[in-house]
């Protein structure tokens, strides 16, 4: 069982265990530990905006080199793009230094193979089992064998042309007005480039990181401020990214929110119409709208759910041999053009879309009716005594039976916070307001 990392990479409070600079510097030297007999071997590394990266990134490079083996650094790149590049410039893997769309005092280290997808859980226990055992301990080149640092100031241009060579040729976006909310992010200077470079007039949100303001009451987890934005410029659409890219939200002319599953529907519709879904068949996971199930089953299509988490997603896509999936969140894979949720290409694809179908984007979202849902989450000490509690376990279950075939509950643990997800769902929001108040009450009384 993995120790330090989780559903994506290792997470953490920067400067605090285990996001410090001294196990930075010790996981990069596990991790180039894994390639350091290979040929010239190299390690790409990219980050997004918070204050922390630099820390991080620094302890990372020393710990690689120091192991022989050399950095290609991308400096801030969404992750995406870092995935794009280390296939591109053939480095044995890659790494991202970032924590998402969580705040700016934490951050992440995940590690990406040489094809392009995220290490697997049992790659990920290797290093774990390389950094816990010390297995590096007696390997220190000296001389000319010392690992070597190299600034690729070309990268953003080489992802930029392989993005635009995912659309038709002549594709434009001239004529349309776009919001673009950035997240403070990691895609604040990409992003409008491409969306300006295609022809669109663009007004652009949140994009003066300044270290400490990523994802601040921004993105795709706050998109509030898109919302007021679009309706304010009186924009065709808008868009919210999360903190290093690999997700988007989009808000409509009316300015409602479309979330990833209303995003997929609408993508995975269009390749049924046009007989190119494999299988008509989509992947998602289990907090995918009832209301986007039955949209893809009236056209026809059939909906596999994943375990959470867009690595899950993309592996049960391989192995139902299909070409899209996400999750509700905005992670959106669209696997024959990446290997790895992207915020931008998604956007582009959703674009390209609103012009085959010639429709604006409250028509297209229409086609999936949204059921009622409420997500709470719960900071919780232990996650463990959560699940074993027996009041808790006891409440869940008279739920459950009061949903039964009218909604649903679903509880889990988050994979890179200390907090407990509820996912509540059904056809009466009131009815669903006062269960989770209940719950919110039980699960506060027995203080886990």
């Amino acid at each position: 069982m993995k120790k330090l990392f989780g559903t994506d990479g290792i997470r953490g409070i920067a400067n605090r265990e285990p996001m410090t600079a001294e196990v930075a510097f010790h996981i990069g030297r596990a991790g180039a530990y894994l390639f350091k007999d290979e040929i010239n071997p190299k390690i790409l590394i990219g980050r997004d905006t918070r204050i922390s990266g630099d820390m991080l990134e620094a302890a990372l490079i020393a710990g690689i080199c120091s192991m022989g083996v050399n950095v290609l650094r991308v400096g801030i790149m969404p992750t995406p793009v870092v995935a794009y590049l280390t296939r591109a410039y053939n480095a044995n893997c890659g790494i991202v230094i970032s924590a998402s769309h969580n705040s700016f005092d934490h951050n992440g280290i995940k590690y990406i193979r040489g094809d392009g997808f995220k290490f697997t859980d049992s790659e990920e226990e290797e290093i774990e089992r390389i950094y816990f055992k010390n297995h590096s301990k007696d390997e220190w080149p000296t001389e000319k064998n010392i690992g070597r640092l190299k600034e690729l100031s070309e990268a953003e241009e080489k992802y930029i042309d392989y993005i635009k060579s995912t659309l038709p040729s002549k594709f434009t976006l001239k004529g349309y007005k776009i919001v673009l909310d950035c997240a403070n992010g990691a895609s604040y200077l990409i992003t409008p480039r491409v969306f300006k470079e295609l022809g669109a007039e663009i007004i652009t949100i949140n994009d003066k990181p300044n270290g400490i303001n990523i994802n601040y009451n921004c993105g795709s987890v706050h998109p509030t401020s898109l919302r007021k934005e679009v309706l304010r410029q009186k924009a065709d659409l808008g868009f919210s990214y999360d903190g290093d890219a690999d997700r988007v939200i989009a808000v409509d002319e009316k300015g409602n929110i479309v979330d990833g599953d209303q995003i997929m529907a609408i993508c995975a519709l269009n390749l049924i119409k046009k007989a190119q879904l494999p299988n008509k068949t989509v992947v998602t996971t289990l907090m995918s709208n009832i209301g986007f199930n039955r949209a893809i089953e009236k056209a026809g299509g059939k909906v596999i759910k994943a375990n959470i988490g867009d690595r899950y997603v993309l592996e049960m896509m391989k192995k139902v041999k299909t070409v899209l999936g996400g999750e509700q969140s905005g992670h959106v894979i669209f696997s024959q053009y990446s290997t790895t949720g992207d915020g931008l290409l998604t956007s582009l694809q959703l674009m390209k879309v609103l012009q085959e179908e010639e429709k604006h984007l409250s028509n297209l979202a229409s086609v999936m009716e949204k059921y009622p849902q409420i997500i709470l989450n719960y900071e919780v000490k232990d996650k463990e005594r959560f699940f074993k509690n027996i009041c808790i376990k006891k409440f869940i279950k008279e739920i459950e039976k009061e949903l039964d075939g009218k909604g649903r509950i679903f509880v889990r643990a988050s994979g890179t916070e200390p907090l407990i997800r509820i996912l509540l769902e059904g056809e009466d929001k009131n009815k669903l307001e006062k269960i989770s108040q209940d719950l919110r009450e039980v699960i506060e009384k027995e203080d886990i």
